[in-house]
């Protein structure tokens, strides 16, 4: 008689199948009921997604607009997604994207007029850096004090946030009534797609993309088959544990806390260099906020996270379309992407829910 496959082996097949599938599940229930509160205001919901959609990928330029959108979420979203790895909650991206961005700012003034080949990656680095940074405190006091990053990186977000705020109505301000800083230099500037790929009319879409998807491949890299990578999952799944391996649960909250803040970093720099040319005080819409729905949707997956920026992006993108032919507020994009972080959340209670029934089941068949 053949053999029962193990109830161990059930579980672990269900649980993959149901984080697998919890995404996709997610976005479809977010959208059927969007399109009930969309019918209750008496408009047409086939019409206000069919213009969203439009709006997101009906055209290169729609498409460009979409990636554009979806560049600083893929950053952002990379941040959330390693610090959640490692056991960490770095909230603070906005504060490490600010940073990012101002230095990007300041330095593309400077060295605006330089090469490309050499401003380009130098602005890259400087950028990245002062994201890793503005998380270096936090990661110090967590490391050693035990605050809890939540409130520090929180903290630190507001902290960055007003500081730019001060540079750019003050030291750093340009000339005129509006509080921003200068033009970057043309060497500063990074390359439209179009300019470097001609058959790629993508609009104002920016050579970042390949750089954040880059950055997610690094990432997945790292986490994969690097050492740094192997103690933060290890510390992040079990941080006893990996101490009694020999992994320093000090050190490894430090390093990874600052790679996701170089991370959200990149993301300000290259909105600068891709996309502002400057940086002004309401620079950012809430990228880093928006970030942590990304690495949520993604499962903490570095590869996972560029569908789900540009799904994201694709939202922010679309809805302008979708206000003008539809008449449907902006204020359904909100609802859609709550309700999809919503959903996101409750994938452990319905997994153990699942689980749970199986399990009377079996029992029941013996």
């Amino acid at each position: 008689m053949a053999s029962r496959p193990d109830n161990g082996d059930q579980r672990d097949w269900v649980g993959i199948a149901i984080k697998a599938l919890s995404p996709v599940v997610s976005v479809i229930l977010a959208v059927l009921i969007s399109s009930v509160i969309i019918l209750a205001f008496g408009k047409d919901p086939v019409a206000a997604f069919s213009a969203l959609i439009q709006g997101s990928f009906g055209s290169m330029n729609y498409l460009g607009e979409t990636f554009l959108s979806a560049v600083p979420l893929m950053f952002t979203g990379l941040a959330v997604a390693y610090g959640f790895r490692s056991g960490l909650f770095n909230i603070g991206a906005e504060g490490q994207l600010f940073m990012g961005g101002l230095a990007g700012a300041f330095l593309g003034v400077i060295m605006g007029g330089m090469s490309a080949f050499i401003a380009v990656p130098t602005i890259l680095i400087a950028g990245a850096a002062a994201g890793a940074a503005w998380a270096f405190i936090p990661a110090i006091l967590k490391a050693k004090v035990g605050a809890h990053e939540v409130i520090t990186t929180m903290m630190f977000s507001y902290i960055a946030r007003y500081f730019v705020s001060w540079m750019v109505t003050g030291p750093l301000k340009a000339p005129g009534p509006i509080p921003q800083t200068n033009l970057i230099g043309a060497g500063a500037v990074l390359p439209k797609i179009a300019a470097v790929f001609p058959a790629l009319q993508m609009g104002r879409a920016h050579m970042g993309l390949l750089i954040a998807v880059g950055c997610a491949v690094l990432m997945w890299f790292i986490l994969k088959y690097t050492t740094t990578g192997y103690e933060s999952r290890a510390v992040g799944f079990n941080p006893l544990a990996a101490q009694t391996g020999g992994v320093s649960i000090a050190a490894t909250t430090v390093k990874a806390l600052c790679i996701s803040g170089a991370l959200a970093g990149l993301a300000g720099v290259v909105e600068v260099m891709g996309v502002q040319g400057r940086i002004f005080d309401t620079f950012s819409s809430g990228f880093g906020f928006t970030g942590i729905a990304v690495a949520l949707l993604a499962k903490n997956n570095p590869i996972a996270v560029i569908p789900a920026a540009i799904l994201f992006g694709a939202l922010s993108a679309g809805s302008s379309l979708m206000q003008l032919e539809a008449n449907v507020s902006l204020k359904v994009v909100s609802i859609i992407q709550a309700l999809i972080i919503f959903f996101v959340a409750t994938e452990p209670f319905v997994s153990d829910w699942i689980l749970k029934r199986r399990r009377e089941a079996a029992t029941h068949a013996e």
